[in-house]
């Protein structure tokens, strides 16, 4: 990719959608923060219908896991931790029955998906015991599709997020760019980037470098509760 081509990229935000037009207001409706769990819950089970009479077999199976996922995440954000986890591990079941019938890169990153959140609202033995599986399947998924930025981004998001002395928000931020040339990205995507490079410099106190970040962020979402209150700290 060109250099004009990556500023037009990172500046304006564009991203090509290759989910389902029918899943992504559930996606939306996550990551724009403004309905509860229960407000949310119709249009979950609206997008899971409509996905048992879309899809048949490991497509379907990630599918289903990948709404479980996002509910988890609308519970987690309610502080509803034991309603999360167990919606996340509905996810991880869901993920490997897909992996069960077909291997692929999506069934993979799903599974890491919901085993990253289960490793946040679960206990610390949890964390401890399934932890590094996160970059195990997400490079699972990367060796079956290397453009896949979900996987990417969780691998890079061990350098950004892991305590001290753990994290390295050098390497994490470096990785994190990478995924603007080296990655297929969603709209989620490009908000999960943005604000992980945001929240990187914010924890350095580099507030001057984070707020660019965190205002492309919230271009992609303008309502997100977690990059406001990254913002507001910068």
């Amino acid at each position: 990719m060109c250099i004009l081509a990556l500023f037009l990229l990172v500046c304006t935000g564009v991203f090509a959608e290759s989910l389902p037009p029918w899943f992504v207001p559930l996606r939306d409706a996550v990551y724009e923060q403004q309905l509860k769990a229960d407000e949310v819950t119709p249009l979950y089970r609206e997008v899971t219908d409509t996905a048992r009479q879309e899809l048949t077999g490991a497509p379907l199976y990630v599918m289903l896991s990948r709404c479980e996922y996002m509910m988890g995440r609308v519970y987690q954000f309610d502080e509803r931790k034991d309603e999360a986890a167990a919606r996340y591990s509905e996810g991880i079941s869901w993920a490997e029955r897909a992996i069960e019938i077909q291997e692929t890169d999506e069934a993979w990153r799903m599974l890491a998906e919901n085993i990253s959140q289960s490793c946040v609202v679960r206990s610390t033995a949890y964390a401890m015991a399934n932890g590094l599986k996160v970059e195990r399947y997400s490079k699972n998924a990367l060796a079956l599709n290397g453009r896949n930025a979900a996987a990417q981004y969780m691998v890079a998001a061990r350098w950004v997020f892991a305590p001290a002395p753990f994290h390295n928000y050098r390497r994490g931020i470096e990785m994190m760019n990478a995924i603007f040339t080296e990655g297929d990205m969603e709209k989620d995507d490009l908000y999960n980037v943005y604000s992980a490079i945001g929240y990187a410099y914010v924890q350095q106190k580099r507030y001057a470098d984070a707020r660019p970040w965190l205002l492309r962020a919230l271009e992609m979402y303008p309502t997100n509760k977690y990059a406001q209150s990254l913002l507001a700290r910068s």
